[in-house]
């Protein structure tokens, strides 16, 4: 009988140790899922940071990635110099800014504001000529080196409105753009309207973009299908993208305007960057 009491003692013993072992490997696994828990959100959390990092610029500029793709470019109903519509490919992703340069983001690299519609840090920088720009990117690789702050090529530029549409415009005009039918005879400051599936703002109206390209009307019957960079030399600098005084037929993403590289009116630029 001794025995017998004895023996489910160590029965009972026997089996509280196994159930603690088993309490025991579910605590430590608790522990460890809670561990890989915050591990997984603190590594969410840093490459997150990390990403905005790259995302961001001085100054306040927001910049996208801009997939490398092939697109046609032109329009057929176009102007004679959207003809022919032609395929291009852009071979390696590169970075735009979302907005166009803000009135403040130029006041911060330049030190002043030779804009005419002056109502705020937030409003497009216009009455800058392609030369201004020059100045402007020089100074601002200086304050962010080795990013090669520049001017998107003219093909870059239809590719990234467009973001893989293949309409006159990326969206409803009114709904994305400020032009002589919604401005009321002003710029507006930017972000307002909505974006094109890329992230990008206004990339039609507001103001005219600079873009790095001389300016040639037959440019699209002999240009390279990969990486075009425009004409190796010319009299005018391209713009794109209409502005607050054109009418609808200027803001399309194939329009295509011009000027002397040395002349303000009513354009702006955005940045891209590699």
């Amino acid at each position: 009988m001794k025995w017998m009491v004895y023996s489910g003692c160590d029965g009972l013993r026997a089996a509280a140790r196994r159930q603690g072992v088993r309490v025991l490997g579910i605590l430590v696994g608790l522990v460890a899922v809670t561990g890989l828990v915050a591990y997984g959100q603190e590594q969410a959390r840093q490459e997150a940071a990390q990403q905005e990092q790259k995302q961001s610029g001085p100054v306040g500029m927001k910049f996208v990635l801009i997939p490398a793709g092939s697109f046609q470019m032109g329009q057929d109903s176009g102007d004679s110099d959207e003809n022919p519509v032609h395929r291009v490919t852009i071979s390696r992703a590169f970075q735009m800014q979302t907005t166009d340069v803000t009135q403040g983001q130029w006041k911060a690299v330049m030190g002043n504001n030779p804009s005419e519609f002056q109502h705020g840090d937030d409003y497009p920088v216009e009455q800058v000529s392609w030369n201004d720009v020059q100045e402007f990117l020089k100074k601002l690789n200086a304050l962010d080196p080795g990013k090669n702050y520049r001017l998107p090529t003219e093909a870059e530029w239809e590719y990234a409105c467009r973001a893989g549409t293949s309409g006159e415009r990326y969206g409803d005009l009114d709904a994305i753009a400020w032009y002589s039918g919604n401005s009321s005879s002003k710029t507006h400051p930017v972000g307002k309207k909505q974006p094109n599936a890329w992230g990008l703002y206004d990339m039609l109206g507001n103001v005219w973009e600079w873009c790095a390209d001389w300016f040639d009307d037959n440019y699209y019957a002999n240009s390279p299908a990969t990486d075009p960079r425009g004409p190796l030399s010319g009299q005018y600098r391209v713009l794109r993208g209409g502005s607050w005084v054109g009418n609808d037929s200027y803001v399309r993403s194939a329009d295509r305007n011009w000027d002397s590289p040395a002349v303000r009116y009513s354009d702006g630029f955005r940045c891209s960057r590699d």
